[in-house]
């Protein structure tokens, strides 16, 4: 329940870090395309019933969410890190490394940071961070996270889509759908592609049965 969800914020206020961020992720099992992160800062007396975790909401809600979190919130931030990178240094690493530059752009130290999920960000201080399982169903501010971190990627494979039609990215968005693996077997990698990903391998490697490639 929405109500839960500021409930959860307003117990860690109360405890005294009044500027509670949230952080959350958006794409980090797409074949394609870059991963984002968010950071919000709500101020306290935020209210939005609609509120929940990006993945249980409509496109149109998550839209109109993420216009009143980019115009009410206190502090909001988004970065992405490209294909490449993921490819360099691998998925998780970019997800901290995204995470990091969205706290770090908020242009405030929040006094404390909650994560989605089980681990601490290994580049900030971790007195600073509290990481919670679920978190975007828990907190009202990694919920808007959530959702300002999923609209913004979408609406950048929405936009790629026009320039690489053949993978329908702004309807699966980088995911793997059927679709998407039969248009990655007939075309092969797009430049978005994650060549790191065991199906891009495979489309690289088309010698090698597609089932014979091992996930990283």
């Amino acid at each position: 329940m929405p109500e839960a969800l500021f409930a959860f914020d307003k117990a860690w206020r109360e405890k005294g870090f009044f500027l509670l961020a949230g952080v959350d992720e958006a794409g980090r099992g797409p074949w394609a395309g870059p991963v984002a992160a968010a950071a919000v800062v709500l101020k306290p007396d935020t209210s939005w019933p609609e509120l929940n975790d990006s993945k249980k909401l409509t496109p149109d809600v998550r839209e109109t969410l993420y216009g009143k979190i980019v115009a009410e919130s206190l502090y909001h931030s988004v970065r992405m890190v490209s294909p490449d990178v993921i490819d360099k240094i691998n998925i998780l690493k970019a997800t901290f490394q995204a995470m990091t530059e969205a706290i770090r752009s908020l242009d405030v130290e929040p006094g404390l940071i909650l994560i989605d999920g089980n681990q601490r960000i290994p580049r900030l201080p971790a007195r600073l961070q509290e990481p919670v399982v679920g978190g975007d169903a828990k907190s009202a501010s990694i919920a808007a996270a959530s959702v300002l971190a999923k609209v913004t990627r979408d609406r950048y494979m929405t936009e790629v889509d026009k320039k690489f039609p053949q993978y329908h990215f702004a309807s699966n968005k980088g995911y793997g759908t059927a679709e998407h693996a039969e248009a990655l077997k007939k075309f092969g990698p797009s430049p978005i592609h994650r060549r790191s990903y065991a199906p891009v391998r495979a489309a690289l490697a088309p010698e090698l049965p597609f089932e014979s490639v091992v996930s990283p």
